[in-house]
This record gives structure tokens, C-alpha cells and sequence, in this order.
């Protein structure tokens, strides 16, 4: 079995709440129509969609027969993929992986009932057994409908804890806000190509990014760092509690009010966080840096969505921050020399006025 688990040291056997993503192979069309209206945002299913939706209810009843006890929440199918949220109440003795696994070959299962296929004798015992190699270049030389309705892998974002062991709720509340906003947020991807583009290797200065938002930010006359310290120089006080700080965001405000002025920071330290904040709330020109990557499926949470929809976010990943270069002897992958790579990745950035140059790979 493949899959591409977010947090490779999670118990997958273990109790937890999962939003899952799969994309169906080649990003076919094949689970239904999106219906491209910002008032009516929704997605027309096709036999083969409602067939997963089908799948998906069956599965909590289909585990518990085997023992196994989970809950599902939220799901949709989009056109080329599908989200779902799932909770394991208690440890299995198989991993969320297997059931996951499942679930995908029922609905290739179903996808061939629809078409009327009949898969040659054989054929799923030599899949089961092959090395993904194998598989690939069998696939290759085979009709679609040989190959499985999903691709390998699939996405998985793990719900937050509290300190007791309890879920986080905002968080829970945010993964199924994000299923069920699926087809508004896709209606303005369509809509707002420029504003939304994602670009998994852009360089910028000769430093190579992943880039979710509008690139022509990049081009706007001035561009202005915001780098805050955690603590004022006495050590003791937070800094956006000093006249220092108050003095400085009135300046960036005021920069920022004169036009064709970009906030650039990664939002780290608090007061970063708080200007990062406002520049989102207020509809302020802002590139923010972030740790975190961007890979083929990520999304933004709603808030930095709807600056994206806007125009007025961008969104850089550097490729591996964490082996950019130790700071003052403190290794490279340390919260402390990641935090002032990050903050003089926004210095560059603020200097680069050259075209962003996009690679396709």
C-alpha cells in the first residue's frame, strides 16, 4: 500500500480525527460537474460520484463488522477528487491506511460495475503482489479503466489535541467548514486564475519556492519588511507591548496607505503575527513566508483564502528552510535559526524587483 501521510511519526492505529483527500487518477473529471456560480456553488454528482458517497457512508458500518470502531463526518466529491473526515474512536488493529486502502477499491470496484467491466482472471492478484514499479509499467500500457479510480497516494491532515487529550474544536470546525466549502472554493479558483495560481517551483532571486497566490505582488514598486524580535531589549517585555512597536506599525500602516507599498514577513514572532493579521484583515497588500510547504493539493485556511481571492496575498514556501544555514553556531533546523532564515528570506524578497521565473517540473 502507498500513501503520503502528513506526520510520518503518527499512530495511525491509534484514536484520532483525519481529514482525507483523494484525487482521482489524472485528475479526470469523472465524480461529476462543478456548477460555476458564486451564488450557487455545488457539484452536480455522476453515477460514479454517487456510487463513492455510496461507498463512503458504508464504510463505518462495513469496519464495525470487522471490530473496528470510527465515525464519519464531513464528505464531498469534487469533480477530480474527494474529501472526507473520519474519526477512529478507539485503536484498531489495522492502520487508518488500510481502511483508507478499502474504501479506494471499492470505488474502482464500483467504477467498473458502472462501465460494464470485467477484469480479466488474475489480474487483481499479480496488482496486489507487484512492486509499484510493476505496477506503474503495467498501468502504462493499459486502458483507464485497468487502472485504480484514485492514485496511489492520498492526503492526510490530523486533527489538533489539547493538553487532556481532547480534540481541538476550532480546528475540528475548521476541517469540516473546508469540506463543505469545497465547491465555493473552487468556483473561485475558476474564476480567479491570476489571483490564485500555484506554482510548486517558482525562483526568486535564485532561491527556489513553492508560491500559492498572486505573483504579480512580487512586482509592486515597494516592498517592506516587517521583523519584530520576541522580546523589547530588556530581555523581560514582549516587544509588541513597546513604544517601539506602536511607533513602527504606524509607520508601516502609513507606507502601506501611501499605495504600491507590500508587507512582507513570515509572521513568526508575535508582533509579526499581529501586523501579518491585520494586513490579511484589512485587505493590506501582503507576501507571507511561510515554513510550512505547499505541495500539489495544499490549500490556504479560509482567512488567507479569501485575501488570495482578493488579490492582495501571497504565499511562499521556501524548499527546505530548515537547511538554509545555521544561525550565530545554532544548527540550521532549530526553531531559532528557522525564524531569522525566514526573516532574512523577507529581506531578499523585499529587494527582488526581477520577474519570478517558473519551473515546470
Amino acid at each position: 500500500m502507498s500513501y503520503r501521510p502528513h506526520n510520518p511519526g503518527h499512530d495511525y492505529y491509534d484514536k484520532g480525527i483525519y481529514l482525507i483527500t483523494l484525487v482521482v487518477g489524472n485528475r479526470d473529471n469523472l465524480l461529476g460537474n462543478l456548477n460555476i456560480d458564486v451564488h450557487n456553488p455545488s457539484v452536480s454528482l455522476s453515477p460514479l460520484g454517487n456510487a463513492v458517497m455510496e461507498e463512503w457512508h458504508n464504510t463505518a458500518t462495513i469496519q464495525a463488522s470487522k471490530g473496528r470502531n470510527i465515525i464519519l463526518h464531513a464528505a464531498i466529491c469534487m469533480p477530480d477528487h474527494f474529501h472526507g473526515v473520519i474519526e477512529v474512536v478507539e485503536r484498531m488493529d489495522v492502520s487508518l491506511g488500510n481502511i483508507i486502502l478499502f474504501f479506494k477499491g471499492a470505488c474502482t470496484s464500483r467504477w467498473r460495475d458502472i462501465t460494464g467491466y470485467v477484469q480479466q482472471p488474475g489480474t487483481a492478484a499479480f496488482i496486489r503482489h507487484a512492486s509499484a514499479a510493476q505496477r506503474s509499467a503495467y498501468y502504462s500500457s493499459r486502458p483507464r479503466i485497468e487502472r485504480p479510480l484514485f492514485d496511489d497516494n492520498y492526503d492526510d491532515t490530523i486533527c489538533l489535541t489539547n493538553p487532556d487529550g481532547s480534540y481541538d474544536r476550532r480546528h475540528l470546525s475548521a476541517m469540516l467548514n473546508y469540506v463543505t466549502d469545497n465547491p465555493r472554493r473552487a468556483v473561485i479558483l475558476r474564476l480567479n486564475p491570476t489571483f490564485m495560481q500555484r506554482c510548486l517551483h517558482v525562483v526568486i532571486g535564485g532561491r527556489d519556492y513553492a508560491a500559492f497566490g498572486n505573483l504579480f505582488l512580487l512586482r509592486w514598486a515597494r516592498k517592506v519588511q516587517v521583523f519584530c524580535h520576541r522580546k523589547a531589549p530588556d530581555g523581560r517585555t514582549p516587544y509588541e507591548q513597546t513604544e517601539a512597536y506602536r511607533r513602527e506599525c504606524a509607520e508601516w500602516k502609513a507606507q502601506v496607505m501611501q499605495g504600491a507599498t507590500v508587507i512582507v514577513t513570515p509572521g513568526i514572532s508575535n508582533g509579526e503575527r499581529l501586523i501579518k493579521n491585520r494586513c490579511i484583515e484589512s485587505g493590506y497588500p501582503l507576501i507571507h513566508i511561510q515554513k510550512e510547504p505547499i505541495g500539489r493539493y495544499w490549500k490556504p485556511e479560509a482567512s488567507r483564502f479569501q485575501a488570495c481571492e482578493n488579490g492582495t496575498l501571497l504565499i511562499l514556501a521556501p524548499w527546505s528552510p530548515e537547511t538554509i544555514g545555521d544561525v550565530n553556531g545554532i544548527p540550521t533546523d532549530t526553531d531559532y535559526s528557522i525564524f531569522h532564515n525566514l526573516n532574512k528570506i523577507a529581506s531578499e524578497i523585499c529587494t527582488f524587483n526581477g520577474p519570478a521565473v517558473i519551473k515546470r517540473k
